[in-house]
């Protein structure tokens, strides 16, 4: 096979890749994936897609067809715990608690407020093959599935790989000018020295993907079903069902159940018994069940030293990994690859001194820092869950019936360990209710100039957004109009380019961004929001969170963080316009 030059090499097909892949080409950039799997995944793994990770979708033109194949927020946006699916016993099929989660039910106003785009939910088994049609209609020949990396060595103008075709054996040569190392930690990272630390080995987590008619027993609201068994036996009297599609709610043809092992139980090891503990554990005895597949992973929580070591930069679990709680692993990763396709172009293209890239780190090592502490927390706060129900780790079955008769009992103490239970059960909403750690995460440091203001107050529970334009920041969604059509403030980002928001009184930004580009060879477009301007603010909604003055501005960079903002008019505004925008290139 012939050798390659390629500005960007990919290394791994996942989520991460393919979203890096897609967004490479659209802006205008060459790349070569390789991937040494035949094909997508062959499990559900992550299936949870926040509401930031599908702006960037919409942004890119695959938010449609996500959402095409993806559950509706009324078939996931609930989370129940129950005692078991069936059974006629006095504790069978009760309902312990149910939590409104991921922007459905009572959340669904204030999600859709602060965003354009709800959130979906699709596994990546379902995904990965839509992100691989995209990035592959966008380079043709240039995703390569049964492709494995061999070697890479690094020189002062590139990086030069050994890639072996697995079905022939032949090994070609790659030559990049970067490489994107999104292969979940199997290779890169070990190859140019990078150390993951954090807590690793903590459970061994068996997941069992099968098929079967759940239609009678399922939610047809909810995500997540959690089965407390007063009568199960350690790990296997718990665990959280998923439906996993392709038709969703009730009516899935498919499930993904998942039990969680201390790391020394040789039971997790026991596969013939997952599906009659699973039968048991549902109250389901006559379920007709067919194993699709029983997976198992380690939980850790981990955090690569360093994203990037010369021109190699690392993403997605390559990066970090953490449990599946609060849903952030793809997402995290599909959101470091968008905060590095622009970069990588902008440096490509010679619109950005390489420095540009210095700012990957800074910006998405503090954001991958901050989901493993989440992920570990939340994943962690589960057992007080189980405590507030009463049940404890290795006590007998007899002692967890007890609680959940008293539990269910019709007595003041009764109400008093469902009261309990409830404020314990509402402390998840950490996992389930995220909106501001989902998408209100700032960058304190990269390409941005800050303005010298505090943030808005950060929730401790992760759930109350505050939207800013506050420099580091996602800019705040607002509806506007024009030409009687509404749009989203988000759509005005150019992503292969900035954009400038200022209002009528604002007209000297418009010149300097029209001297900026110029000088820069870079796109930055202006919108002119508000009374005379080309976009109303019909309901006012920009004007209440643009925190500037009539005339001042702000500018957003292609990923749609804020990069810089004068809070109120300057003199000059050429000259601090130019001054900025040489700042965040490196010129």
């Amino acid at each position: 096979m012939a050798d390659i030059d390629v500005p960007v090499l990919i290394v791994g097909g996942g989520g991460c890749g393919l979203s890096a892949s897609i967004f490479l080409s659209e802006l205008g950039v060459e790349s070569l994936l390789v991937e040494r799997h035949d094909g997508t995944s062959h499990l559900p793994k992550a299936h949870y897609l926040n509401q930031r990770t599908m702006e960037v979708f919409r942004q890119y033109g695959i938010a449609d067809s996500v959402y095409e194949a993806g559950a509706g927020l009324e078939k996931f946006g609930k989370v129940r715990w129950t005692t078991s699916l069936g059974g006629d016993g006095p504790l069978d099929a009760k309902i312990l608690y149910t939590i409104d989660g991921f922007g459905g039910g009572k959340l669904f106003e204030p999600y859709m407020r602060d965003s354009a785009c709800p959130s979906s939910n699709l596994p990546q088994i379902r995904l990965e093959p839509i992100l691989k049609r995209h990035a592959e209609d966008r380079a043709p020949g240039r995703v390569r599935f049964g492709h494995e990396l061999v070697a890479l060595a690094e020189d002062g103008d590139g990086v030069t790989a050994t890639v072996q075709d697995l079905s022939s054996g032949e090994t070609y040569q790659v030559r990049a000018r970067y490489v994107i190392g999104a292969d979940g930690g199997k290779t890169v990272g070990e190859k140019i020295g990078v150390a993951m630390n954090g807590p690793g080995g903590l459970l061994d987590m068996v997941s069992c993907h099968f098929k079967a008619d759940m239609s009678a027993y399922a939610d047809e609201t909810c995500l997540i079903t959690w089965l407390l068994n007063p009568d199960g036996a350690g790990s296997w009297g718990s665990g959280a069902m998923v439906p996993m599609g392709p038709t969703w709610g009730k009516h899935s043809e498919e499930w993904n159940f998942i039990f969680a092992f201390g790391p020394d139980d040789p039971e997790r090891f026991d596969e013939a018994a997952i599906v009659p503990r699973l039968k048991s554990l549902m109250k389901l005895p006559d379920l007709e069940i067919e194993v699709l597949r029983i997976s198992h992973w380690v939980l850790e929580g981990v955090l690569a030293e360093r994203y990037r070591v010369g021109r190699v930069f690392l993403a997605g679990d390559a990066a970090h990994r953490h449990p599946p709680t609060t849903g952030l692993g793809l997402n995290t990763a599909i959101q470091d690859s968008h905060n590095l396709a622009w970069k990588l172009a902008a440096v490509i293209k010679g619109q950005a001194a390489p420095s540009l890239l210095d700012s990957y780190e800074p910006e998405r090592q503090a954001i991958g820092a901050r989901n493993v502490d989440w992920a570990m927390f939340t994943f962690m706060n589960h057992m007080l869950i189980d405590a507030g129900m009463g049940l404890m780790p290795g006590q007998p079955a007899e002692a967890n019936r007890a609680a959940m008769e008293a539990y269910f009992a019709e007595t003041p103490m009764g109400a008093t360990r469902r009261a309990r239970a409830a404020e314990v059960i509402e402390t998840q909403r950490m996992e389930f209710q995220a909106h501001d750690l989902e998408i209100g995460f700032r960058y304190d440091e990269g390409a941005l100039v800050p303005d010298g203001t505090q943030p808005p107050p950060t929730d401790p529970m992760g759930t109350i957004y505050h939207p800013t334009t506050r420099p580091g920041h996602r800019l705040p969604h607002a509806w506007l109009e024009r030409g009687g059509e509404r749009v989203s403030t988000h759509d005005l980002v150019d992503r292969d380019g900035f954009v400038l928001l200022t209002d009528a009184a604002g007209q000297a930004w418009v010149a300097a961004a029209e001297a900026a580009a110029e000088k820069f060879g870079v796109t930055i477009s202006t919108a002119v929001i508000g009374d005379g301007g080309d976009l109303a603010d019909a309901d006012g909604t920009w004007a209440r969170l643009r925190e500037v003055s009539d005339g001042g501005a702000v500018l957003i960079r292609p990923d749609n963080h804020v990069a810089y903002r004068a809070t109120e008019p300057v003199a000059d505004a050429h000259e601090a316009l130019t001054r900025t925008v040489g700042s965040l290139l490196g010129h």
